[in-house]
């Protein structure tokens, strides 16, 4: 006879109520992929899934079956009371808020998004209207005059031309906003 390997998983009980929110948002086609996947586990896992078979068939790892299973066994006394207390709408949203992944640590922004609109209006700019003497933008250049006018106290080259590029943008040989011509009347020749 096989011994089971690992922890044993955690029993996924559900309501009849709770049971038909969750196969209405694994059905769902407007909710978000996550949402919808982990709906399926915790459905799945409720009529027995082994955590192997459902790692598999959703295309993720063991500890992850494991998290949202132990995520939904720690929410259940607060499923029971809201189902209890609570309208539709309201379990729904607490529904999906059990299966909504915490965020995540990383790295703060470097910029803010009112930087990166001045860097552009600058790289839009000819450089000859800021006293520099180059006829186009290069990545160095306009690292030096952002710095200069103090928008961000430090920015190299090379992010000046990742920005651009990320942004569909090159620095332009001439300024770009001046390029616009005025819009004429009806009849304007």
């Amino acid at each position: 006879m096989r011994k089971p390997r690992g922890p044993r998983p955690a029993l996924i009980q559900l309501t009849d109520r709770q049971r038909a929110m969750l196969e209405q948002m694994a059905a769902g086609r407007r909710r978000p992929h996550d949402e919808v996947q982990r709906a399926a586990i915790i459905l799945q896992s409720a009529d027995g899934a082994r955590t192997r078979h459902l790692a598999e068939a959703f295309g993720v790892s063991d500890p992850t079956i494991r998290l949202w299973r132990t995520r939904w066994v720690h929410a259940i006394p607060q499923l029971a009371a809201a189902e209890v207390e609570a309208d539709e709408e309201t379990l729904d949203g607490l529904l999906q808020q059990v299966l909504h992944d915490a965020p995540r640590r990383g790295r703060p922004a470097t910029f803010t998004p009112e930087q990166l609109c001045q860097i552009v209006a600058v790289a839009c700019e000819a450089p000859a209207d800021s006293g520099r003497p180059v006829s186009h933008w290069t990545p160095r250049e306009l690292a030096q005059e952002v710095i200069t006018r103090g928008i961000v106290p430090s920015i190299s080259p090379r992010s000046i031309g990742r920005f651009l590029k990320r942004s569909g943008l090159e620095t332009a040989s001439v300024a770009l906003l001046a390029q616009s011509q005025p819009r004429r009347g009806p009849g304007a020749i």
